[in-house]
Parts: C-alpha cells; structure tokens; sequence
C-alpha cells in the first residue's frame, strides 16, 4: 500500500509515549506518529480525552519518512472521517470473507496483499480482473471469494464536496456553467452566489471520490487561467 502525504488513513492507537502517539495503520503493514499539536486545536489538558490505546483514529499524512509517517488527527475534516469509516467497515468485511474461504492461509496472504494495498481495492479491482488473486489463493478459491462478494448487497457510496467558483468577467456565468456541465458522473447543484455542491454515487468510494476530486482539479485549473475565484468548503 503506497501511502502520500494528504492521504486519510484509518489508525488503530498502539501506544502514548510522553506527548507522542504512535498507531497502526490499517490496511497496511506500516506505522505511524502524532505529535502533540497535532492531537487537536487549542490547548490540551489531557492527552487521553482524544487517544487512548486500541482506539479507531481517523488521520491525515503530513509527511512521509524513511522511518516513519507523520500523522495529524486535528487536520481531518468531518466528511473525510466518515468516508474513512465506510472504507474501514469495508476492509474489515472482505478480510471476513477471505476468513471465511482461506481459513488458515488467511494471515500469509493478507501479509501480501498489504505489502501492495488495501484488502478492499485488492478485491473491488480483482472483481474485474482476477488474475492477482487466482495467482495468491488459486483458481478454485478466488473464485469462492469472488462469488461471495457478488452476492452481498453492494453498499452504494454518497460522497459529496461544496466548492466556491465566481467570476468578475461579463461571461463569467457561461464560463462556469460550461465547466461544471462537462462532467456527466458528478451531479452539480447551484446553492447559492458562486456555490456549488458536487456529489457522486458509487460502489468503490475511493472511485467515486476519486471523480469528484478530479472534477475539483480540473475546475480550479480552469478558473486559475481566466483568473475566476475558487475555493473548497
């Protein structure tokens, strides 16, 4: 699993050393740190009213070192925790099912798959091409794993994101609306002066987030070149 600064991770606290918080990060075989200032804003009088031991933290990157990842808790927003929150609810019922199938050979191929990425997009992408898994388990069993996960209800994935885009120029307006209707898989909606609300519906959330955040940079690109405001909420 490669991991980027500005990622949002799920973490499982391991321990508290002095101010520092040291976690697990899901998905991954890899660790990470969070240093005081940032647990949360503001003064802290007692570091475990936030983390305490064996709890479920959602963080974001900040840097990625040869020894370790540095980690904030405070720079999350609150859609980002709970799109982080589904994917780890996700991870936890694929690796049930690969439980369910491998029985014992479970932990040596979750080591594998981990060494590249998560359980959920190891599986979501061998669900259009199986070749990876049948190469790990073999056919008969990447098959059983596969059959499983079709029969389960997909859950469908709303992510939704607001952005700030006006114009000072006499076809600002057209400009805009040029931009946005461009994108068929995001569904626009006008909230108010220069506000948009972009949202997508999706089985795959890293996917459906993934389109909206393209649309997001493709948008700023736009406005940063016929000099238009912009800004996320």
């Amino acid at each position: 699993m490669e991991i980027e600064p500005g990622d949002i991770l799920t973490c499982t606290v391991e321990k508290i050393i002095g101010t520092t918080v040291f976690v697990d990060i899901a998905g991954s075989n890899k660790k990470g740190t969070i240093i005081l200032s940032e647990i949360a804003a503001g003064r802290i009088r007692n570091l475990r009213d936030y983390v305490v031991p064996k709890k479920t933290i959602i963080c974001k990157v900040l840097r990625v070192m040869t020894d370790q990842i540095e980690l904030s808790l405070r720079r999350v927003k609150e859609k980002e925790t709970k799109i982080a929150l589904e994917k780890n609810k996700l991870e936890k019922s694929y690796i049930s099912i690969l439980k369910s199938v491998l029985k014992e050979k479970t932990p040596e191929i979750l080591k594998k798959i981990k060494e590249k990425n998560s359980v959920q997009e190891f599986l979501d992408a061998s669900k259009e091409d199986p070749k990876e898994l049948e190469k790990l388990v073999g056919k008969e069993e990447a098959k059983k794993v596969l059959e499983i996960i079709k029969k389960q209800k997909e859950k469908i994935f709303h992510v939704k994101k607001e952005i700030k885009f006006t114009s000072s120029e006499p076809n600002g307006l057209e400009l805009i609306k040029r931009i946005l209707s461009e994108n068929k898989e995001v569904e626009i909606k006008y909230l108010a002066a220069g506000k948009y609300s972009l949202s997508s519906k999706g089985e795959n959330i890293k996917k459906t987030d993934q389109k909206i955040e393209e649309l997001i940079k493709k948008i700023k690109e736009e406005a940063k070149r016929k000099n238009c405001e912009f800004s996320t909420q």
